[in-house]
């Protein structure tokens, strides 16, 4: 059973990334000129369940958290404008990138891990007063990323905490726990597409892929400035 389900989980990390990306590219297209093109931000929504994903896969196999957390908080700051000059034509505060979230979700499981006592993978039993408190720091996370109003909020925050806790579950566990609280939560309109990105999540094959550590990064700022200055071209 185990050989035919291997057969099936043909997709890295590295892939899972570039499905993504393609995914919010699309969907950032989407919405800045075709509003109306229902399955461009259909195929976006894929983008922010596969993330929060490599997030917490990412979290899990670092060998140096601290950097880890310090690397998506200079991107986040590094992406503001960039973001801010893409939806909003100017920099402001009322809408913050989704780096921004996932720093905050990073920070969350550090300080849920750290609470429960949990180094590694290699606690056996957690008492349940750690355990409350390490979801109280989850929770706090999550309020945080609302109240910043950053992208995806608490939905982004829980599912990472998702994925990061059912990660030594069975495949289908793993990848579906965080999905299906997306898919439950974000139903309205273009967001019942969300469910969709359990299928390449399901074909994970639990290996990281070859480099490109730092194309995520680059490119999500660089993106965003290309898809600004391409705006304010056609506006002119």
């Amino acid at each position: 059973m185990n050989e035919q389900r291997q057969k099936y989980q043909i997709l890295d990390g590295t892939t899972l990334k570039l499905i993504a990306m393609i995914s919010m590219v699309l969907d950032h297209v989407g919405d800045m000129f075709f509003p109306g093109v229902m399955w461009l931000r259909m195929i976006g929504r894929l983008a922010m369940p596969i993330f929060s994903f490599c997030i917490a896969e990412g979290f899990a196999h670092t060998r140096d958290r601290k950097k880890y957390l310090l690397r998506m908080g200079v991107f986040a700051l590094i992406s503001e404008i960039p973001f801010d000059l893409a939806f909003e034509g100017k920099v402001g505060f009322t809408h913050q990138n989704i780096m921004l979230t996932f720093f905050l979700s990073i920070a969350a499981l550090m300080l849920s891990d750290r609470i429960r006592g949990e180094k590694a993978a290699e606690a056996k039993h957690i008492p349940i007063g750690k355990t409350i408190l390490g979801v109280l720091a989850v929770a706090a996370a999550a309020v945080a990323a609302l109240l910043l109003r950053a992208d995806y909020t608490v939905f982004a925050v829980v599912a990472v905490f998702l994925f990061y806790v059912f990660r030594r579950r069975h495949p289908l566990i793993r990848s579906g726990a965080g999905v299906a609280f997306l898919a439950l939560t974000r139903t309205m309109g273009y967001y019942c597409a969300t469910g969709l990105s359990f299928i390449p999540l399901a074909l994970y094959n639990g290996k990281k892929g070859k480099g490109l550590k730092w194309l995520f990064y680059v490119f999500y700022p660089g993106h965003l400035l290309l898809l600004a200055a391409l705006k304010a071209l056609l506006r002119s």
